[in-house]
């Protein structure tokens, strides 16, 4: 079987092609889900990730694909992370998933790479496939997805003392170190054995990694609580991949931990929803993971209508 490396950007025939791939296997393996729209998938294959170098493959066949990202941050640069390593259901069992795995490999080696991890949804192929090659599981969690009224209304908590703001696309310049001091309270979010350590925020870093979304062809909302001292007490972050889709993905939510106890957590999830619903009239589904060990943030997702689905993890192997 003939693998080859994809030049970046690719071409149409070649977003195509994957976007091909992953259609069938999302087809098969989570029907009730949508697939990506090409202008995703487009995004993801062309842009370059703030955090690294991707690498792309493809079966000459049209039958696999596999993207890898290998950190170039500082603190991280001995460790990837393996996006995507996807093959079409009639296409399973005759050495594609194999021959795709050891071009990661062969590139993780190549460039001195101690560890990669993946993200697995639980009890389908995917898991048997990693755990084929030695993978392990190192942070257990699970989706959790929110439907959204079809009238957007939604009952936002009052915040005394803290005012709430909505961001559209980058964070404001004014407003982006008190973001970037506030991201760095994701430190005590479970991470479980992962290698990977969590970046240091500064302003520019945030911008950088919000640029990435818009660059992408997606849509950014930050909403934020705020103090008159100027500080960003909470926030939470979504990103809808295709502006124009039914989906959205709820990334960072995050209260600082001398502001916890107020109920943030909740305000800030529950105003996104509302702008989200006004802004996007097609938008009807959030989704987000949240770590099993992290029960606070599982707290405030069941508070606000949020529904356990499958089970997933973070799956690491080290080299």
């Amino acid at each position: 079987m003939m693998i080859h490396s994809l030049d970046l950007p690719p071409t149409d025939a070649a977003i195509d092609a994957w976007l091909a791939v992953l259609t069938d296997a999302g087809a098969a393996d989570l029907p009730q889900q949508p697939v990506p729209s090409r202008r995703e998938v487009a995004g993801r294959l062309c842009v370059r990730p703030a955090r690294g170098r991707p690498v792309l493959w493809a079966t000459d066949g049209g039958e696999g694909v596999a993207a890898l990202v290998l950190f170039t941050d500082e603190g991280n640069t001995h460790t990837a992370f393996l996006d995507v390593l996807t093959v079409r259901p009639q296409e399973r069992r005759r050495g594609a998933g194999t021959a795709l795995w050891e071009r990661v490999r062969e590139q993780l080696l190549a460039d001195g790479r101690t560890s990669v991890a993946t993200l697995v949804d639980l009890g389908g192929p995917g898991q048997a496939f990693a755990e084929s090659l030695g993978f392990e599981n190192v942070l257990p969690m699970a989706w959790y997805e929110q439907e959204l009224p079809a009238d957007g209304a939604a009952q936002v908590p009052a915040t005394p003392g803290y005012e709430l703001l909505t961001w559209h696309g980058l964070v404001p310049d004014a407003w982006a170190p008190a973001a970037a001091a506030a991201h760095e309270a994701m430190e005590d979010a479970p991470s479980g054995e992962m290698d990977e350590r969590i970046p240091v925020w500064t302003a520019k870093w945030l911008h950088a990694m919000q640029q990435v979304i818009i660059d992408r062809g997606g849509e950014l909302i930050t909403v934020a609580a705020v103090t008159d001292a100027g500080e960003v007490a909470a926030y939470t972050e979504l990103v809808l991949p295709d502006p124009s889709g039914p989906r959205a993905l709820q990334y960072d939510t995050v209260v600082v931990p001398g502001h916890r106890g107020h109920g943030l957590g909740r305000a800030v999830k529950q105003r996104m929803a509302a702008e989200a619903a006004a802004r996007h009239p097609a938008l009807r589904h959030i989704a987000t993971t949240v770590a099993d060990a992290n029960t606070p943030m599982r707290t405030v997702n069941e508070s606000i209508g949020y529904r356990r689905g499958r089970g997933a993890g973070i799956f690491q192997l080290k080299l």
